[in-house]
């Protein structure tokens, strides 16, 4: 049995997801800007958070919200994160390929996650300590634990343009021993799916709290485990890098992240000396 708040969740998910459905009919006539640089957001991205908002704070009104599109509302203990349309590029150029993602963290931790795909209907939960689901049916992942022959799923965020050297060295050096490394454009559909088993595991930086809160703990529910690029596993979620997987699989990923420079990218400039 879901606990009460993933019940609200669930109902907040669907009736964002039905506000995307309604308009994926006619996307040439939506507004869309440009948040930053292939940074873009459509009033259906608002449209929808709204509808999340209404639904939580209706059941919960005393707990903080933290969302992609209306930012942070509210302090506390509890904090709902939402990304009421992971996947806009997709759904702005009809690639149907979307999804609807909320999490409840505690003090920097995620205690329950849901991710819906309003287009196949398919609605992935969890709870701490309770597992991972998609529907009805109890989420593992799968059996390749090592880098040879996985299926990897990646990003280029467009933050992360400047680190995209390093970034290409590490996936040619997955590529190495790696089946594939693909691009989906939902990192929450890319961490709901590794729980699932439908791919392997997971690299990406440039991600923001709204785009993995939810499926950082999918991921952990289903036997996976989830670190940034230094392998720190706790309260990573504005650390703005994600490797997740099987334990040994995330072990040669990071590997791969450090070896080709990718990890060292993101370190401070050494301070100059005054003449």
């Amino acid at each position: 049995m879901q606990k009460p708040v993933v019940n609200v969740m669930v109902k907040a998910a669907r009736a964002a997801g039905n506000v995307l459905l309604r308009h994926v009919s006619r996307l040439d006539s939506l507004n869309v800007v440009e948040k930053s640089r292939h940074d873009y957001a459509s009033e259906v991205d608002g449209l929808a958070e709204r509808e999340i908002i209404r639904e939580l704070k209706r059941a919960y009104p005393d707990y903080a919200i933290l969302g992609e599109e209306s930012g942070a509302q509210g302090k506390g203990r509890y904090t709902f994160v939402i990304d009421p349309l992971d996947g806009t590029s997709n759904y702005l150029r009809g690639i149907p390929h979307f999804c609807v993602s909320i999490a409840l963290v505690d003090h920097g931790e995620p205690t329950d996650a849901v991710v819906y795909d309003p287009l196949r209907n398919e609605l992935f939960t969890a709870s701490r300590g309770s597992g991972a689901v998609l529907n009805d049916r109890r989420l593992r992942l799968n059996g390749q634990r090592e880098l040879p022959g996985a299926l990897l799923l990646s990003g280029f965020s467009p933050r992360e343009r400047k680190r995209v050297g390093p970034q290409l060295r590490c996936i040619e050096m997955l590529l190495q021993d790696a089946e594939d490394v693909r691009r989906s454009g939902s990192a929450a559909l890319d961490l709901a799916w590794v729980a699932a088993g439908r791919a392997d595991g997971y690299v990406e930086a440039g991600v923001k709290a709204w785009d993995i809160a939810a499926g950082v703990l999918l991921v952990r529910e289903a036997g996976g485990r989830v670190c940034d690029f230094k392998g720190r596993g706790e309260k990573i979620l504005f650390e703005g890098q994600c490797i997740a997987g099987p334990l040994k699989l995330v072990e040669a990923v990071q590997k791969a992240v450090q070896d080709s420079g990718w990890l060292a990218s993101f370190a401070p400039p050494p301070l100059r000396s005054e003449a």
